[in-house]
């Protein structure tokens, strides 16, 4: 075993502090889900949704220490924190609502003398991997259809956010859940390629960064198991002349700011037409400079700290390779005083005469960055938007719909949005392509990814 600390971006303080488990209660989780999934896939769906409505229930009853405790693991301002516990709820009702009739047998047409019907079965055991950035909300994702399709869950939460997996714990334990069908381990690395090897895991669900997508399938390799991989973006928004321009500059600035740039589909790169191009820039600039930056305990704050100094380094450095050259900073940080070199603290920052040349255009900044390019219209910015290892979403602001639709038949992406970003609607599905992953979760199409088809095939003699 060994410590994992949750250091706190507010301050730098310990928040958290947890015991990694041993390889003996490694070995036991392992058990204890395959034995409790035997049992669970025998609930009618009915029982699965009754049970997961209840931990929903009892998740929201503690909405205001979960809020609060999101704040101090993982800097999200007060303020905002109560809007993922929003989400979460969301997402789970409507996969809750919709489980029945998205786990119904396929029945084809009749044939004389035959019964026939595909049954959706459950996997087994499916291990979730889950990030620090919406820790509830990507982590639902997966767990919310993996247990109403008859799976058993075993769920590890980055080190930053352990909290977050033991709220969900709590939850299901108060819920009523059958012992083992939902467990969480705290996990060194080690210990979770550990577990993606072995032999009682039938999938894995995992959300972060490349790097990460790469350990899993490589620990994967050869178990002939389903991965799902969520895995970021680069995602752009192209703002059209035809746009209502007040409406793209608010929301691609709160797309690119919200969460401090921590979100895997926020905004990072923006393609403007050139006969609006000024007056947007003018536009996000103003409202970048209207942001309160500072402590995420404070209810006046709406951006936080990143998560860590590093990662607030790392963005630094992005910004200032660009300028070097080239790119125009029209922000200035000596505005926002808890901006400091250092620190986990970061002012927004928009940067013009960038072009693709520059790290801070391809390379994921996951910060509160964004470049803005003038095109010349449709042609350019679906080149420049295609431009990219990434595509998890990409999004369009236009009053032509049909152009709208046009446009998004040409771009590499898995959503596809039209005047708003940085969201997603649980009846449709979530998954993207290139480097930002494989897999879906969400909708009913999500549900298809945690179950195998089984076909019955009854001839009448």
């Amino acid at each position: 075993m060994t410590t994992i600390q949750c250091i706190s971006p507010i301050d730098g303080s310990v928040y958290v502090e947890r015991q990694t488990a041993s390889s003996e209660q490694i070995k036991q989780a392992l058990a204890g889900a395959v034995s409790a999934q035997k049992k669970w896939k025998n609930a009618s769906i009915t029982e699965r949704q009754d049970l997961c409505s209840i931990a929903v229930d009892v998740f929201l009853s503690h909405k205001d220490q979960i809020s609060q405790e999101l704040s101090w693991q993982m800097g999200r301002p007060i303020s905002q924190s109560p809007g993922e516990v929003a989400g979460f709820e969301e997402r789970a009702r409507h996969m809750i609502s919709i489980a029945d009739s998205a786990l119904a047998d396929v029945i084809p047409e009749e044939k004389q003398g035959f019964t026939r019907y595909i049954k959706r079965e459950p996997l087994g055991v499916v291990f979730v991997v889950a990030p620090w950035n919406f820790p509830y909300l990507t982590s639902v994702n997966a767990i919310m259809p993996a247990l109403l399709a008859g799976n058993a869950v075993i769920l590890k939460h980055s080190a930053q956010t352990p909290l977050c997996a033991e709220r969900l714990q709590q939850a299901f334990d108060e819920a009523g859940l059958p012992a083992g069908v939902f467990q969480h381990l705290h996990l060194s690395h080690a210990d979770t390629e550990s577990v993606i090897q072995a032999r009682e895991v039938n999938f894995v669900a995992f959300t972060g960064s490349v790097q990460g997508g790469e350990m899993v399938e490589r620990a994967a390799t050869g178990r002939f198991i389903g991965v799902g991989l969520e895995l970021g973006g680069k995602d752009p928004a192209y703002v059209r002349k035809d746009a209502n321009l007040q409406h793209a500059i608010d929301t691609v600035t709160d797309g690119a700011m919200f969460n401090s740039g921590q979100s895997c589909c926020g905004i990072e790169r923006v393609y403007v037409d050139a006969t609006v191009f000024d007056e947007f820039v003018e536009g996000v600039v103003k409202l970048c400079n209207s942001y309160q930056l500072g402590r995420p305990d404070d209810s006046a704050t709406n951006l936080g700290p990143l998560v860590k100094t590093s990662a607030a380094e790392f963005v630094r450095g992005q910004i200032k390779e660009a300028v070097a050259a080239g790119a125009r900073a029209l922000i200035d940080p000596k505005l926002f005083e808890a901006d400091a070199e250092g620190s986990a603290y970061l002012a927004p920052q928009v940067l013009v005469n960038v072009d693709h040349s520059m790290r801070v255009m391809t390379e994921e900044s996951f910060g509160p960055v964004i470049g803005i390019m003038s095109v010349s219209g449709d042609e350019e910015a679906i080149k420049l938007m295609n431009d990219s290892e990434f595509g998890l979403t990409a999004a369009i602001f236009t009053q032509d719909e049909n152009a709208a639709i046009e446009i998004g038949n040409q771009v590499d992406t898995g959503t596809w949005f039209m005047n708003r970003c940085d969201y997603l609607d649980p009846a449709l599905a979530w998954t993207g392509v290139k480097n930002s992953g494989r897999g879906c979760t969400l909708s009913s199409v999500g549900f298809e990814h945690m179950t195998r088809p089984k076909s019955y095939h009854l001839k009448t003699v």
